[in-house]
């Protein structure tokens, strides 16, 4: 059984970091999304993976390599710009053979794992499997239909009166009936070749569709919101080290992880938080729910329920929460109680 896990895109909803970084690569808990992704397919016993990338294909391969590091092998598959996921699934073909496979979208976070429905799908091998999720409000999803039996019946993409409230998680696996229903589609109103089409395809065709309800934790990290409840979701499991030095003047509270080379002077930590390789935190209060990067500079600030990427350097910012900073951003302060998103190599300074 192989992968496909899609990393292209443009990531509109997660501007401005979409402009300078793919968002697959936007950290959780000081880990990129995409690495959660291929731990999650490896852990289910798949190894050979292709990812699908686009314009930020120079920066994923830097990111992941061949895979190794992470157990896997990693084929990278080019697609010259988004053109639906099945058509994802036409230009993988000579990767994907005859093979099952799985399809995982890239900036979705599920780190409870898919073993368990990767086993389902083996045992059972229906031509198309997809993993559903519960929602409050199915209208903002493609919901499907089942029937008493857990096939499925339909798939609509956002309906104005949704017939369940059970969405699609980006997570389809699929025998090699789904090339034939790729070729058989035609591309839908906005140009793509749409896998719901596909999918429905098979169903027309008397093909077994089924639907595993995914019973742990998942998220879209479409949008900022998403990708600090992940964060916390994440952060919550942390488990204390401190492998930094940590001056006799600072407090550490809770589950903190203070990275190799970093250094905390005169600061109080209250965990969950993360502290990433060589960063320096100064006369700071670091509260629960935080991950800082590598190489990283926090400077009598009060910070909280936030992440900040490597590079970044904050100082002189009473009060920080819920907020996403960029790569290599300065932010400076004398005024409180700010939010802030800030993409990379930004520079802030914030009068009283």
């Amino acid at each position: 059984m192989k992968a496909l896990v899609l990393s292209g895109g443009s990531g509109t909803r997660l501007r401005p970091f979409s402009y300078s970084m793919p968002k697959q690569l936007i950290p959780i808990a000081n880990k990129p999304v995409l690495e959660y992704v291929l731990e999650s397919i490896r852990d289910a016993g798949i190894t050979d993976i292709g990812i699908v990338v686009g314009d930020w294909a120079s920066a994923i391969d830097e990111a992941i390599g061949d895979g190794s590091r992470l157990g896997v092998r990693v084929t990278y598959i080019r697609q010259d710009e988004p053109r639906g996921l099945g058509h994802c699934v036409a230009i993988a073909r000579d990767f994907l053979g005859d093979d099952d496979f799985v399809m995982y979208l890239g900036d979705n976070f599920l780190p409870d794992g898919i073993l368990r429905s990767t086993e389902e799908f083996t045992a059972r091998r229906p031509a198309a499997q997809v993993l559903v999720y519960k929602v409050a409000d199915p209208r903002q999803f493609g919901i499907v239909e089942l029937d008493q039996h857990g096939n499925v019946r339909g798939l609509v993409e956002k309906p104005e009166q949704p017939v369940s409230d059970l969405a699609v998680v980006g997570v389809y696996f699929f025998t090699s009936a789904i090339h034939d229903a790729v070729d058989a589609i035609p591309p839908s109103a906005r140009g793509e070749l749409e896998i719901t089409d596909a999918i429905q395809w098979l169903l027309t065709n008397g093909a077994e569709v089924r639907a595993i309800e995914y019973q742990g934790y998942w998220k879209d990290t479409g949008r900022t919101e998403d990708v600090l409840e992940c964060n916390r979701h994440q952060l919550g499991a942390l488990r204390s080290a401190n492998l930094g030095d940590v001056d006799d003047a600072s407090e550490l509270v809770g589950q903190v992880v203070i990275g190799p080379g970093a250094r905390v002077l005169r600061s109080r930590i209250e965990g969950p938080v993360v502290v990433g390789a060589n960063t320096v935190v100064e006369a700071s209060n670091i509260g629960p729910y935080t991950a800082i990067g590598e190489n990283c500079l926090v400077r009598t600030t009060n910070l909280g329920d936030s992440i900040v990427l490597d590079g970044a350097s904050i100082s002189d910012v009473p009060g920080l929460r819920g907020s996403l900073i960029g790569r290599s951003a300065t932010i400076r302060s004398r005024a409180t109680g700010r939010r802030m998103v800030v993409g990379d190599d930004a520079w802030i300074e914030l009068a009283a």
